[in-house]
């Protein structure tokens, strides 16, 4: 905790924040966002971090968040309703409200790395706090949060005693003053001595808490792995003994370690980063306890998706189960029009390399592409490629990442049997 003795304290004083009635209306109906054009009025000036009390007319309590005069988004909304007090005692109810809502998925031990805290949606904006085994890892996506960090990590520890906490920033945090703190740095307990391992529908994988993409593993996609390896599992006892698997923006290879366990004879990733594929396969090596993955072939090839697609459906290569799962190609309103472009170009890839009567698995994490998007960009390819397609299945978020305001769904996925007409 001695890391954390430069940070920012927040005032003892709560900042009023008066806002207009469209303002006042989102605080009252949940929203976790307080634009700066709903705020009509403060006073005192104010520190980011420091809590904002938002009135409304007749001075009566409407809410209460983090002031972030940096950002659009000017107060992070952390409770409504009735007045409430923030304080330790808060900070760790909260914690353990959020902890408490993930029991189920704990309960038989098969899992262990998991989304604690889910920011918006689990009413503590800003903040995301993943847990890999006894390693928890917290990631700040505002400046807001460090005036508070000394409160969320003793929470942290009252609530689950973990083995070490470590600390993540989002870009934009990282580029602003972090009070002496580096992003990986270790605020709670020794210094991890290399990747974390944890448990995910039983199967054995790692994450690079301190240096890995977002805080070492796409925990979201745990449910849609689990799916494939089910229908690996069908494909080989329906008799298809040699069932194969393209992974396409394998990452580090969560679906292909899946369908290697359930039994496919080979599986093929693409990738663009090298150390990623790396790390997939060890993964893979962590798990050769099980027989089925000792008997995969794996292969992979570093370079652009859409590149080394279309070489594939040049050579005529097909799959029985593809698997597309890119990156978000909406970063803002303004590229959707242009990511739509994109998944339909994937879609298209993804249809010619699926054998007939095969699986193709699409799925975007995209707040800004809704499911209806998603379905009709799978439609126009189909149109165009001349294929059929049979939706099987649609999925959206994991239990332990819930959605809990307007703007919370960003992950979905849609599974089609691809007819060749």
């Amino acid at each position: 905790m001695n890391l954390l003795k430069d940070l920012p304290q927040p005032s003892v004083h709560r900042i009023a924040v008066h806002v207009t009635k469209a303002g006042l209306r989102a605080v009252r109906q949940g929203s976790p966002w307080l634009y700066d054009q709903a705020v009509i009025s403060h006073k005192p000036h104010g520190e980011c971090g420091d809590l904002a009390v938002v009135f409304d007319d007749e001075r009566r309590f409407a809410g209460i968040g983090l002031w972030d005069p940096n950002s659009p988004i000017r107060v992070k909304m952390l409770h409504s309703g009735k007045p409430t007090t923030i304080d330790a005692g808060w900070w760790k109810d909260r914690l353990q409200a959020c902890r408490e809502f993930r029991n189920e998925l704990l309960e038989d031990g098969t899992t262990t790395g998991f989304r604690w805290v889910h920011g918006e949606n689990d009413g503590l904006p800003g903040l995301i706090v993943d847990q890999y085994s006894n390693t928890v890892v917290v990631k700040l996506y505002s400046a807001a949060w460090f005036a508070h960090l000394a409160s969320v990590v003793e929470g942290i520890v009252a609530v689950s005693a973990p083995e070490r906490i470590v600390l993540r920033f989002s870009r934009t945090v990282r580029a602003g003053n972090t009070f002496g703190l580096e992003d990986g740095a270790t605020i709670y307990g020794s210094a991890p001595e290399g990747p974390i391992m944890f448990l995910e529908n039983g199967l054995h994988f790692e994450a690079d808490v301190v240096q890995g993409h977002k805080t070492g593993h796409f925990l979201d996609q745990r449910d849609n792995r689990a799916i494939v390896r089910t229908m690996v599992e069908e494909q080989v006892q329906g008799g298809n003994a040699q069932c194969s698997v393209l992974d396409v923006f394998s990452s580090t290879g969560g679906f292909t370690v899946s369908a290697a366990a359930g039994g496919a004879a080979t599986v093929h990733m693409v990738d663009v980063s090298g150390p990623a594929l790396a790390t997939a396969h060890r993964n893979l090596l962590h798990n050769t306890q099980i027989p089925a993955i000792g008997r995969c072939t794996v292969t992979d090839i570093r370079g652009d998706a859409f590149a080394m697609l279309e070489e594939m459906v040049d050579e005529g290569r097909t799959f029985d189960i593809v698997i597309l799962d890119p990156p978000s190609f909406a970063q803002n309103q303004e590229s959707v029009h242009r990511a739509l472009g994109s998944y339909e170009r994937l879609a298209k890839l993804g249809m010619a390399l699926t054998a007939n009567g095969g699986t193709l698995v699409q799925a975007s994490c995209s707040s800004r592409i809704d499911l209806d998007q998603l379905i009709d960009v799978a439609d126009a390819a189909a149109r165009a490629s001349g294929v059929y397609l049979d939706e099987i299945r649609r999925t959206e978020h994991p239990v332990d990442h819930p959605i809990g305001f307007e703007f919370g769904v960003y992950l979905k996925a849609l599974y089609f049997t691809i007819s060749h007409i």
